[in-house]
């Protein structure tokens, strides 16, 4: 062996040395980083936001002959913040109603805000489609519920939140809100179309995943 050849393997050796310790402490940081990550879970326990379906005014829900439905809603929607010590950003939620699987009104965004401590935000907004084409099995089982006078609509809420622990801000986590508000028209005589607006007192609570 040469000597330049003592020398490289020397060289690459001493590498090898100092990038053992390196990886060692690397590891050791990010064990730590993730430990004090699940403490602060454990110790803090994140609960997700808790909606409520106020009211709902409705002043349209009307289904032509060709299975166009024309829909008019006036809602209240609050949220609380259950948490001791956890804020809330919420991150462009959005707010649409939907019968059974098909949206039937266009998303009305929320501006964006923020939730502190225990507190509740109330949002008061009109939900509108016009002639929005409805599958045809689903025009069938409108007719079928109106006519029994009770129709489930839902509203939904969907967008991101991020939690705040003081100066701490996590990433951002998908929101979804599930409000079913089971609206009574009255017995119809042919189910297409209704009166005049009627405001229901709902007070129903929403299904939130986060």
């Amino acid at each position: 062996m040469t000597v330049k050849d003592c020398s490289r393997n020397h060289h690459h050796h001493r590498k090898r040395l100092y990038c053992h310790p390196l990886a060692t402490l690397l590891g050791f940081i990010v064990l730590a980083l993730f430990l004090v990550l699940v403490i602060i879970y454990l110790i803090l326990r994140p609960t997700k936001p808790r909606f409520i379906l106020q009211d709902a005014a409705v002043s349209a829900f009307n289904l032509s002959a060709a299975n166009l439905l024309t829909t008019s809603l006036q809602v209240t929607l609050s949220s609380r913040n259950p948490n001791e010590r956890i804020g809330i950003y919420y991150d462009k939620l959005e707010v649409y109603a939907s019968y059974h699987s098909q949206q039937i009104t266009p998303r009305t965004v929320l501006p964006s805000s923020y939730q502190g401590h225990k507190d509740t935000t109330v949002w008061s907004l009109n939900l509108n489609g016009n002639s929005v084409p409805l599958a045809p099995y689903l025009a069938v089982a409108l007719k079928q519920e109106r006519l029994t006078g009770t129709v489930l609509i839902k509203m939904r809420v969907e967008g991101r939140i991020r939690w705040k622990v003081s100066t701490f801000i996590s990433g951002k986590y998908h929101l979804h809100v599930n409000c079913p508000a089971y609206v009574n028209f009255g017995s119809k005589s042919n189910g297409l179309a209704m009166g005049p607006a009627i405001n229901y007192q709902l007070i129903m609570n929403c299904h939130v995943d986060t």
